[in-house]
């Protein structure tokens, strides 16, 4: 199996497991906020399962769906990240369309958008690394 195809399988797993946060017992406070930082929602976990799906499919099908997967998946998670830093907001999640910009603290806008801005600048790097036989 290839190197890029590993990856994404990896995203795979991953993804999986944000999707399911919300129903893990423990992981969420009465508020449905994860670990104390962000609230996922239904909307959130079908974004996340869909990105899981898209990444086995990738895995499955070949390298270059997988690469391709990384290099797609990796710029729209970093740029919705860096959005977030940004404005409080992201795109993915259509926050910047319902919440607008918003006025939250730097340090709570870095532990709410860490998540996917290191998907995205690792699926980036992996999908701009040179896949070696």
């Amino acid at each position: 199996m290839s190197f890029h195809r590993k990856i994404a399988g990896l995203y795979f797993v991953i993804l999986l497991g944000a999707a399911s946060l919300n129903y893990i017992p423990g992981v969420t406070d009465a508020d449905g906020v994860a670990f104390g930082i962000f609230a996922l929602d239904l909307f959130d976990d079908a974004l996340h399962l869909a990105s899981a799906l898209w990444a086995l499919a990738a895995a499955l099908i070949s390298a270059k769906a997988a690469r391709t997967f990384l290099l797609l998946f990796g710029a729209l998670y970093l740029g919705d990240g860096a959005m977030g830093l940004a404005v409080g907001s992201g795109y993915l999640d259509f926050g910047i369309f319902t919440n607008g910009v918003l006025d939250l603290p730097f340090s709570f806008k870095i532990l709410a958008n860490l998540p996917h801005i290191a998907l995205g600048a690792g699926a980036l790097w992996a999908g701009l690394r040179r896949a070696h036989p």
